[in-house]
């Protein structure tokens, strides 16, 4: 349904003179995990009319090289978001790299400004499974309000996030590691 309705959205952005929105997602080196995800969001993207573009890196491309590849993607006005799958190599600062990718662009909402303004519960561009979660609750009516709600694990990726995301909508939240 959430396809339908954004697929429907960029249909009529575009009958009305808009640009296709566009999504660039890096993935470095060959995790057959990282592939099947960084597929799955290629194929979303044409589904609802997105373009979508895959830039794939060996694993032996070097943390400059990545972040020049980053900053023209910044510069690239024809580019509405930027994923750089994680986990990235040992030798290249997953931290620098996120942060590197302009707030505005980052999908994935992994760069601290997006990050405090999910702190603060200001609108911006989330952490995509915490805010999944949040979706799917929505569409089945559960109010997290005054609920208990009980996360595993505290990672940046998925654990602290959806802990802010239940915060904000104002349930009771308890971490366990």
């Amino acid at each position: 349904t959430l396809k339908q309705k954004i697929a429907q959205e960029v249909s009529e952005m575009v009958a009305n003179g808009h640009r296709t929105p566009h999504l660039v997602a890096i993935l470095v080196g060959n995790d057959g995990g990282s592939q099947t995800y960084v597929a799955a969001k290629e194929k979303a993207c044409h589904e609802v009319g997105f373009g979508g573009t895959v830039i794939r890196y060996d694993q032996t491309i070097t943390e400059e090289q990545l972040l020049v590849k980053i900053a023209e993607i910044n510069a690239d006005q024809e580019i509405d978001g930027l994923i750089v799958q994680l986990p990235l190599p040992k030798h290249i600062n997953e931290t620098k790299i996120t942060h590197a990718i302009l707030p505005e662009k980052d999908v994935d909402g992994f760069h601290s400004e997006n990050i405090g303004k999910l702190m603060q519960n200001k609108s911006h561009l989330r952490p995509c499974t915490p805010k999944g979660v949040m979706t799917i609750l929505s569409s089945i009516d559960c109010k997290v309000i005054g609920m208990n709600c009980v996360v595993v694990g505290a990672s940046n990726i998925v654990g602290r996030p959806m802990a802010m995301e239940l915060l904000n909508a104002r349930g009771t939240v308890t971490i366990c590691n």
